[in-house]
């Protein structure tokens, strides 16, 4: 078990503005604040509710459901990096009938809102798996994760050809509820992420959540061999904050009208506000929670402050502000 070193959280604070809209828009659905956990950071969120209460974020997005339960790929399959990590995990996962039978149902008498991660290897699982998922109690949103970089087979990143990631984001919303807003995962790792924003929307897609973790690897000095089980990972962390800002920032510029969660090094309510300045609409919070399992309630409080400080009348009026004329 992973063992956290814990800090005092504060809670969200509901004394400061308490009639301030942090409310937020992610297509169909209305979500009262724009601050998620990051998938495969939190598992389905029961470790993190012990330490706040899940339901007061926007949403929890659930680590990535296969069809079939997962152990992942070989140990060891994590490693600290210069300001960040790197993780082979491999989608370890009870599997959609785990998932339905035990994960689901906890979230919803949690009265957390539920953004459905889910991830596969063929266009046909991913079908499959969005068929289970439709008419299920306590599905706010699917997330589609077509850009897992630390998968032993890299032909399963279909977010790398905009082709393959419309096909499977087309085939996820043929079989999803109508009123389930679709999300395509983009992976940084690729020469034009907008070209493949683009052909996700056009596939169906009601929204996009960027950036995945970017391939990397670690080799071990004294060893001299790779750090990882599974020799490469991905990078998550505020490494490659950067990243995920430029990412948002050129979607944003070429698809204003199409919204975005944005994640990648969120450790404050500073870095949140960033991503929503380039143009997201909502924030993941994920590396962050294995040295500070409270970050996400606490960023939460950081980003109203930082909203308010600066005269915003509300989350959304925030979103791709940077994109706006300076004033002369």
């Amino acid at each position: 078990m992973t063992r956290f070193s814990v800090r005092t959280v504060r809670a969200p604070d509901r004394a400061v503005e308490p009639r301030y809209d942090l409310s937020t828009r992610l297509g169909a659905l209305v979500l009262p604040n724009p601050v998620l956990t990051a998938s495969g950071c939190a598992a389905s969120g029961r470790e993190l509710d012990q330490f706040f209460d899940v339901a007061a974020l926007g949403a929890v997005v659930t680590k990535s459901i296969m069809l079939e339960a997962r152990s992942g790929r070989a140990t060891p399959r994590m490693a600290e990096t210069p300001s960040g990590m790197l993780n082979s995990i491999g989608l370890q996962g009870p599997g959609i009938d785990g998932f339905l039978e035990h994960d689901l149902p906890w979230l919803r008498e949690r009265g957390a809102r539920a953004i459905v991660s889910i991830a596969g290897g063929s266009v046909t699982e991913y079908a499959e798996l969005a068929g289970r998922l439709r008419g299920a109690a306590g599905v706010a949103a699917v997330e589609v994760n077509i850009s897992c970089p630390n998968v032993a087979d890299r032909g399963l990143v279909f977010a790398c050809d905009p082709r393959a990631a419309a096909s499977v984001v087309s085939a996820v919303r043929d079989r999803s509820a109508p009123t389930v807003p679709v999300f395509a995962k983009l992976s940084p790792d690729v020469t034009d992420i907008v070209a493949v924003a683009r052909a996700c929307v056009d596939g169906g897609a009601d929204g996009l959540s960027m950036i995945n973790t970017l391939l990397g690897m670690a080799i071990d000095p004294d060893t001299m061999r790779p750090v990882l089980g599974g020799v490469t990972g991905g990078l998550s962390g505020p490494a490659i904050r950067p990243v995920a800002v430029r990412c948002v920032w050129q979607v944003h510029a070429a698809l204003p009208d199409v919204p975005i969660i944005g994640m990648g090094g969120v450790r404050s309510g500073l870095d949140a506000l960033e991503l929503i300045l380039a143009g997201a609409s909502a924030v993941s919070v994920g590396t962050a929670v294995f040295g500070d399992p409270g970050a996400p309630a606490r960023v939460l409080t950081e980003l109203r402050h930082a909203l308010v400080d600066r005269g915003f009348a509300g989350v959304r009026d925030a979103v791709g502000h940077a994109h706006r004329p300076s004033e002369t």
